[in-house]
């Protein structure tokens, strides 16, 4: 997150964060299918913000606007930095190397736990194989 340490944080990429019908309740919408994660990494907001548009997109074509509800489950906070190195000639003259190493802020990622539910599609039991196909 930001603090004193990480000034200038790049927002992330994703917007939206809830698709579709949000206002459906469980009895419109009784089937939901998570896209579960496997291992413990970092998932970049770009990355989210991809797979949200195919999902959406996917959903859209073959279910219908207005069949499903699609939610990102999880949100970036955690500041990805890059210590920046030059690879012109005549660089060792100009740079540091690995003192002062803090890099600067690039970009912003989630942190995300073995078995944690990444997006989340609701709609209906006829619309079932779309929406595991789409994740």
């Amino acid at each position: 997150p930001k603090s004193r340490y990480c000034r200038g944080v790049p927002d992330p990429k994703n917007r939206i964060y809830d698709v579709g019908m949000k206002k459906k309740g469980v009895d419109e919408f009784p089937f939901c299918v998570h896209l579960v994660s496997w291992e413990k990494e970092n998932v970049s907001s770009e990355a989210l913000e991809a797979a949200r548009i195919a999902c959406n997109k996917y959903m859209t074509k073959f279910a219908g606007k207005d069949a499903f509800h699609l939610r990102v489950r999880v949100h970036p906070f955690h500041v990805l930095r890059i210590n920046k190195m030059l690879s012109c000639a005549g660089a060792d003259r100009l740079q540091t190397g690995m003192r002062g190493a803090f890099g600067k802020p690039q970009g912003v990622c989630a942190r995300v736990a073995i078995g944690q539910v990444l997006l989340s599609v609701r709609c209906k039991d006829g619309n079932s194989p779309h929406a595991q196909e789409a994740l």
